[in-house]
């Protein structure tokens, strides 16, 4: 006798549906936990040595700044707001992505926000937090809910209010904020628009692309700042 399991039920991404948003709960504490440490040694001290910092990043080759940098804030403030958003959006998305889709786009939209900060920022500024992967996820679930047929109303008003605010506030990195929104919106397009039958490889050739032009990137900028620097490496007064 021959028996035909039942296919698994694949969200519209092609992961496994889920009942819980583990990833999202486990990148709200990773956050929280990581300035629980930043409160009792210093916000700004592991600011300065963990923050995106361009001058640190092409002189020092601290690479892991463009990473760490989003797992940092820089006041309860800063962080509640993050965490709130990602909260409210996080287990939506995570559910039409599933698991490791959804953790790609938390990733490379961190990474997004960190190298658009990295080339048009001043390049003696330090700056913190998850911004750029919040902003990743309201550009991806505009993407992913458009594809869906979803009511994004919400979405928009809260894309528009926080680019408003990345204007008139002096100290938000509104960079990083379109950095994040511009790769996590690619990432779901990556993620939902393929047809099932290419979904696969069209999604893996899509990620890599993006890692290696936010790489490719990097390396440009880098070479860019060494040599705006150059004159000053080394000269002591």
């Amino acid at each position: 006798m021959n028996i035909n399991p039942t296919p698994a039920a694949k969200t519209v991404a092609g992961g496994g549906l889920i009942t819980k948003p583990r990833v999202t709960y486990a990148l709200i504490a990773l956050n929280v936990a990581i300035f629980g440490i930043q409160f009792l040694q210093g916000i700004d001290t592991l600011a300065v040595d963990y923050g995106m910092w361009p001058i640190g990043i092409a002189n020092d080759g601290e690479w892991w700044r463009l990473f760490t940098s989003a797992f940092l804030h820089g006041s309860f403030l800063h962080i509640a707001f993050n965490m709130y958003v990602l909260f409210f959006l996080g287990p939506t998305l995570e559910r039409i992505l599933g698991h490791t889709r959804f953790l790609t786009l938390y990733i490379l939209a961190a990474l997004g926000g960190s190298v658009a900060s990295y080339w048009f920022s001043d390049i003696n500024t330090v700056s913190v937090g998850a911004s750029g992967a919040i902003f990743g996820l309201m550009g991806a679930l505009i993407v992913a809910g458009h594809r869906l047929k979803y009511d994004i109303t919400q979405v928009l008003v809260l894309l528009g209010i926080n680019v408003v605010i990345g204007f008139i506030s002096p100290n938000v990195d509104w960079r990083a904020h379109f950095g994040g929104l511009v790769i996590g919106a690619l990432v779901a397009a990556i993620m939902v628009l393929p047809p099932k039958r290419i979904r696969i490889p069209a999604q893996i050739a899509g990620v890599a692309t993006l890692l290696v032009l936010l790489i490719v990137l990097t390396i440009i900028r880098t070479e860019q700042i060494r040599e705006l620097i150059a004159p000053f490496v080394g000269v002591t007064t």
